[in-house]
C-alpha cells in the first residue's frame, strides 16, 4: 500500500437528512464509525468492498425526540464485548445503544437542557456536558455527581487518562479541571466560547474556541502553545496516535491537518459549517458538515476516490459561494484585484487563498501543493462595487438588485440586496438592523430603493379577518373558554390590538415592528355574559359538595365586571379575591369558567399582587401547573397557560414567574405535544413573555431554556400564529446578545426556521422569520 503525505477524498456518504453534528470511531467492527445528526438519528458505517471505496450503513439508531448533538463510544466490557454507543440530544437526554438493536438499551435523564458533549472513560464511566451549565458523571445507569461551577453552557467535556481527572470547557470562556467532583483548577486564555477538547497525554490536552485559536495546555495550568490558522469558529479536534499531530474543523468551511505544530494542509468543503471530525484506526479522517454529508479523506492511494469522483468533488467546491465575512478574504476592492494571469504564479504554502477577477465576478482559488496548481474553491459574493445588476447572487441567493450604499462620507460602504417583490421599507429596515446603522436613515434608504427600482412598491396585504388568538372567523353564541364575540377585535394586531401587522407599518416607525418584544403579551378578549352564563349552568348541575354559594357567584360576577375593563380604578375586596382562589379548585370538569375569570382578573394590579405575591404566588403556580398535566383537559390547559401569560402584566406576577421559570417552562413545553392550536398559541405566548423579560438580562441559562423550548415547539406546532409568536420569541432572545445568537446557531435554529421565510399568509410569519435569520447571520 503506497501512501502520500497529502489527504484526498476517499468517499462522500449522503446518509443523513440534516447537519451531521458528531462522529466517532466505533469499537466494532474494524474500520467502522458512528455519526449523529439533527435528523434525530445515529448511524453506524462499515467499510465496504465496492469500487467506490465507500461505507455502508450497518445500523440506524433512533431514540431521541429532537436533534442529536453528540456521540461517544463506551469501551468494550465483559457485558458488552462490542462496546456501547452513547448519544446526547436537544431533548435533554442521553441514549445508550448496543450494536444489535436500533432502540436504546436505556436512557440517562437529569440534564435540564441540551446535552451537547460526551466523553467516556474507564469502567464504563460517562461524562456529559449541557447547556444547563453543568457536567454530569454517570456510571451504571445512574448520575454519580454533578459538576457545577461554569456560568454558561458546557460545550466540551473530556475524561483524562489519569483516573479521576476530568475537564470541561464552557461558553464562559474557561476550562475547568475536576477531580472527584471538585474543581481543582480553572484555565483562562481563550477569548470566546470553548468548543472542543482533545487528549494529548495524561498531562496535556488541546482546546479549541470560537476565538479561532487552538491551545495546548498542561494539566498544571500552563498554556504552552497557541495555534492560529482558522478564520472563524473552531468546532472540533482529534489527535493522531502519535499524540502530537492533530486535525481541526470549523465554521470557515475547512478541515485542517496539523503536523509538527504547523497547519500543513487545508481542505475546504462545499458546506459552511464543518461540525465534527474523527480519526479512524487506519489514519483516515471522517468529517461531518452542515450539508448532511459525511466525507472521508485518506492518505492511502489505494483508498482514494477515482479521478472522476475527485473531479466531481472539486467541481462541487468550485460552485460554492463565499461570503467574505465568514472567511479570510479580507476587504475586497474589485478594481485592485488581478486577472486570471495571476494564477500562473505558484503559491507559497498549501491552502493559500488567492482572489482574481473574471469580468464582473470575483473568484477564490486555493493553492494545492500536491497538485502544484490553483484550485477554485468558490465565487465570492458581496465583493463587487457594481451599482445595480439583474439576477445577482448574494449570500447564496439571487436578487434583482444589489446596491452599494454609502451612509457616511468617508466611511465603509454596505451591500443591500433587493427583489422588486419586497417592501422597500422592510428591506431598508433589515439593512439598517444588519449593519448596526441608525434608524434615522430609514426613509433615506427606502426612497433610494424606490428611485432606483422605478418606484415599484408592493402594497400591504388586506387585514386578516380571523381572531388572532383562536383562529375563528365567525362565532355563534356558544361559549368558548377564553373567547369573545367582540367583532371589532377581528383581525386585530395580536400584541397591540391595533390594525393587522403589515410591512408598510415600517414607514411610520424607526424600530423593528416584531422584536425585541419586551412588554408582556396578554389574552384580553372576553364575553362576560357568556362566562357567567356557563358558570351558573355548570354550578346548577354540580353535586352539593362542589356547588358554589350565591354569594360566591355574585362575587365572581362582580370581580369579572371590575376586571373586564383592565382598569385599576375599580377597587376589589380581599374577600372577592379569596373566593376566586377557592372557586378555582372546583373539579376539573366544571372549573373552566372560573379559570377564565382568573385569566382576566390577574391583569388587575390588586389581584396580581394578592395572588402572585411572595406568600401565595408559589401556590398559584403549582395549582396552574397541576392543571397543565399532559393528560389534563385541553380547556383547562389552555386557560392555565393564558393565566400565566397574563400574570406578566403585573410586577408581582413577573417576579413570581421569573423565579419559577425552570419549572413553568419545562411543564409548558410538554404541551407542545397536545394537538390543539389554542394551546400552542398560549404556549408560544408564554415563551415570548419570558423572552421579553430576559431580553436585557445576561442570563444565558435562562435564554438557553427559552431557545430550547421554542426550538422544540417549532418541531410540532402547525398553527401560523403560534409559529409567529415563537419566531418573535427567538428574535427577542437573540437580539443584541452575541452569546444567545451563538447558542441559537449551534442549536441549528437557522436551518430549522428557514422554511418559514417564504410564508406569505400571513405575511408577518415570513417577514419575522427573515428578520430572525438576519439576526443570526
Amino acid at each position: 500500500m503506497s501512501s502520500t503525505n497529502i489527504y484526498k477524498l476517499r468517499c462522500s456518504i449522503p446518509g443523513h437528512e440534516m447537519d451531521v453534528r458528531g462522529v466517532a470511531p466505533a469499537a466494532f467492527p474494524d474500520g467502522a464509525f458512528v455519526s449523529v445528526s439533527r435528523d434525530r438519528t445515529g448511524r453506524v458505517w462499515v467499510p465496504n468492498s465496492s469500487p467506490d471505496r465507500g461505507f455502508s450503513e450497518m445500523l440506524c439508531m433512533a431514540g431521541h425526540s429532537n436533534f442529536v448533538s453528540c456521540v461517544c463510544i463506551i469501551a468494550p466490557s465483559e457485558t458488552y464485548p462490542r462496546g456501547l454507543i452513547a448519544t446526547g440530544g436537544n431533548d435533554n437526554i442521553i441514549c445508550i445503544f448496543s450494536l444489535d438493536r436500533p432502540q436504546p438499551l436505556y436512557t440517562l435523564q437529569g440534564h435540564k437542557n441540551t446535552v451537547c458533549t460526551l466523553s467516556s472513560g474507564k469502567f464504563g464511566t460517562l461524562l456529559s456536558g449541557s447547556w444547563d451549565t453543568t457536567a454530569k458523571v454517570w456510571l451504571n445507569e445512574k448520575c454519580m455527581m454533578t459538576l457545577q461551577g461554569h456560568t454558561a453552557a458546557v460545550w466540551a467535556v473530556l475524561i483524562l487518562p489519569e483516573q479521576g481527572l476530568m475537564l470541561s470547557g464552557s461558553a464562559d470562556k474557561t476550562i475547568k479541571l475536576w477531580k472527584a467532583g471538585r474543581c481543582e483548577r480553572t484555565f483562562t486564555g481563550h477569548e470566546d466560547c470553548v468548543r472542543g477538547l482533545a487528549v494529548i497525554s495524561s498531562t496535556e490536552f488541546f482546546s479549541c474556541s470560537n476565538d479561532t485559536s487552538i491551545r495546548r495546555w498542561l494539566v498544571t495550568g500552563e498554556c504552552v502553545q497557541v495555534y492560529y490558522s482558522h478564520t472563524n469558529y473552531i468546532y472540533s479536534l482529534a489527535v493522531f496516535p502519535n499524540s502530537q499531530d492533530f486535525i481541526s474543523t470549523g465554521e470557515d468551511r475547512t478541515l485542517r491537518i496539523w503536523k509538527q505544530g504547523e497547519c500543513c494542509q487545508t481542505i475546504r468543503l462545499p458546506a459552511q459549517s464543518v461540525w465534527c471530525c474523527c480519526i479512524l484506526p487506519n489514519g483516515d479522517i471522517a468529517v461531518g458538515a452542515s450539508d448532511g454529508i459525511i466525507r472521508v479523506f485518506t492518505q492511502a492511494e489505494d483508498r482514494m476516490a477515482s479521478a472522476e469522483d475527485l473531479q466531481a468533488f472539486e467541481d462541487e467546491l468550485s460552485k460554492s459561494t463565499i461570503d467574505p465575512k465568514t472567511g479570510d478574504l479580507g476587504d475586497i476592492k474589485m478594481e485592485d484585484l488581478p486577472g486570471r494571469e495571476h494564477l500562473n504564479e505558484p503559491g507559497n504554502r498549501d491552502g493559500q487563498t488567492r482572489l482574481i477577477k473574471d469580468g464582473q465576478k470575483v473568484e477564490a482559488y486555493q493553492w494545492s501543493v500536491s497538485d502544484g496548481r490553483w484550485m477554485k474553491i468558490g465565487d465570492v459574493v458581496g465583493g463587487s462595487n457594481q451599482q445595480t445588476s439583474k439576477n445577482v447572487t448574494y449570500e447564496g441567493k439571487e436578487y434583482d438588485y444589489v446596491f452599494t450604499i454609502d451612509v457616511n462620507e468617508g466611511g465603509p460602504s454596505f451591500k443591500l440586496p433587493y427583489n422588486v417583490a419586497e417592501d422597500p421599507w422592510l428591506t431598508a429596515h433589515n439593512f439598517l438592523q444588519k449593519n448596526d446603522l441608525s434608524p434615522m436613515f430609514l426613509d433615506q434608504v427606502a426612497n433610494f430603493i424606490i428611485e432606483n427600482t422605478k418606484g415599484h412598491v408592493v402594497g400591504p396585504p388586506p387585514p386578516a379577518g380571523g381572531d388572532p388568538f383562536t383562529g375563528e372567523t365567525t362565532r355563534g353564541a356558544r361559549y368558548i373558554p377564553g373567547s369573545s364575540n367582540d367583532r371589532d377585535s377581528a383581525g386585530a394586531d395580536p400584541f397591540t390590538g391595533g390594525g393587522a401587522y403589515s410591512s408598510a407599518a415600517l414607514r411610520q416607525t424607526s424600530t423593528n415592528i416584531y422584536f425585541p418584544k419586551t412588554d408582556g403579551v396578554t389574552f384580553d378578549q372576553a364575553n362576560a355574559s357568556q362566562i357567567i352564563s356557563k358558570l351558573k349552568e355548570l354550578n346548577g348541575g354540580a353535586p352539593p359538595e362542589h356547588k358554589l354559594s350565591e354569594e360566591t357567584v355574585e362575587s365572581l360576577e362582580r370581580l369579572l365586571q371590575a376586571c373586564g375593563s383592565h382598569s385599576s380604578e375599580c377597587p376589589l375586596t380581599i374577600q372577592d379575591i379569596n373566593l376566586l382562589w377557592k372557586a378555582s379548585h372546583l373539579p376539573e370538569d366544571i372549573v373552566f369558567p372560573v379559570l377564565d375569570i382568573m385569566r382576566l382578573a390577574v391583569r388587575h394590579p390588586q389581584v396580581n399582587e394578592n395572588l402572585c405575591g411572595e406568600a401565595e404566588g408559589v401556590q398559584l403556580c403549582n395549582h396552574l401547573l397541576s392543571l397543565m398535566r399532559p393528560e389534563g383537559r385541553p380547556a383547562n390547559q389552555m386557560l392555565a397557560l393564558r393565566t400565566l401569560c397574563n400574570c406578566f402584566s403585573g410586577r408581582h406576577g413577573r417576579a413570581l414567574l421569573m423565579a419559577q421559570r425552570e419549572t413553568v417552562l419545562s411543564r409548558a413545553a410538554d404541551l407542545a405535544a397536545v394537538c390543539n392550536k389554542n394551546i400552542h398559541v398560549a404556549l408560544a405566548t408564554l415563551v415570548l413573555n419570558y423572552a421579553g423579560c430576559l431580553h436585557s438580562q445576561p442570563d444565558l441559562e435562562a435564554k438557553a431554556q427559552c431557545l430550547s423550548v421554542a426550538s422544540r415547539a417549532l418541531e410540532t406546532v402547525q398553527d401560523k400564529e403560534a409559529i409567529f409568536r415563537l419566531l418573535v420569541a427567538l428574535g427577542t432572545t437573540v437580539f443584541s446578545d452575541q452569546s444567545a445568537r451563538d447558542l441559537a446557531r449551534s442549536l441549528g435554529v437557522n436551518s430549522q426556521i428557514s422554511k418559514f421565510s417564504s410564508v406569505s399568509d400571513p405575511s408577518k410569519v415570513g417577514e419575522c422569520c427573515q428578520l430572525v435569520l438576519k439576526e443570526l447571520q
